[in-house]
């Protein structure tokens, strides 16, 4: 097998992942990745610059950035087995509006229909972190999906709940989870919504639909989207053993995030 630069396997690796997962079936789901200047420099001598090609959004911070993306109508299960046939790098323009090809997506292929999403909450968490944050993470959740047809969709109520089912849940997110109603997904509309709610978390959940997670790393973003979703999978076995006859109690969350030293979303304590 090909070898490749240690940030494209790195790449590989949590598709690879998030797929055994059984977040991604079929051609579910997609990853962006903002390069750093040094990785950049790892694999430039693969690029081969396309023509530029309309975004259809503007995203201002991040001009001539690079990205590695999984490509559109691609199986995360095929990134590992044909890397420069799924994935790809791509550079932003210097107007913030333009995209092109660097390397990979081979035989035409495109990046990820849901790239305006992705582009527009990088654009957002490039604000709100001072740049820290690199990688947008989308997948087919399979019990939170669940949850959205049976919790109420409201951020407070639905963080409250994922919370309550495993003490590290506050720990990790602590802002909590957002909420968009069911959109149809790809579309600027969707990805509007989403990026209002990374103002404010770095998990948003897509109704009937899936989590969409921001964070600093790869192994971060992966392991903030598999706690949410062991979260779920706790509350809807819970669910299925007729509820709760105990919980933790908002005092008790408040003593927890002293110990850990975060500051937990005040709204979802009420």
């Amino acid at each position: 097998m090909k070898t490749y630069a240690p940030c494209i396997n790195e790449f590989i690796r949590i598709t690879k992942d998030a797929y055994l997962k059984g977040w991604h079936e079929r051609n579910g789901g997609n990853l962006t990745y903002r390069l750093t200047n040094n990785e950049i420099s790892e694999i430039e001598e693969l690029f081969e610059a396309k023509e530029w090609i309309d975004l259809g959004v503007i995203v201002e911070n991040l001009k001539n950035e690079v990205f590695l993306v999984t490509g559109s109508g691609k199986f995360f299960r095929c990134v590992e087995l044909s890397p420069e046939e799924n994935m790809g790098a791509i550079e932003i323009s210097a107007c913030g509006t333009k995209y092109r090809v660097l390397w990979g997506l081979a035989n035409g292929a495109k990046p990820t229909s849901e790239l305006p999403s992705h582009l527009m909450n990088h654009n957002i968490k490039f604000g709100t972190t001072n740049g820290v944050h690199r990688v947008i993470l989308h997948s087919h959740t399979t019990n939170v999906i669940a949850l959205t047809f049976v919790l109420p969709l409201n951020d407070e109520i639905f963080t409250r709940e994922l919370w309550e089912m495993a003490t590290e849940c506050p720990v990790v997110f602590p802002a909590g989870v957002g909420i968009v109603p069911w959109m149809v997904p790809g579309g600027n509309e969707i990805a509007i919504a989403t990026s209002e709610l990374m103002k404010k978390y770095d998990v948003a959940i897509w109704a009937h639909h899936g989590t969409f997670c921001s964070g600093e790393t790869l192994d971060l973003t992966f392991g903030l989207m598999d706690t949410v979703e062991k979260a779920a999978e706790i509350l809807v076995k819970v669910l299925s053993m007729g509820g709760k006859k105990q919980t933790i109690l908002a005092e008790e969350f408040k003593v927890l995030g002293e110990a850990f030293k975060v500051t937990l979303n005040p709204e979802c304590l009420k």
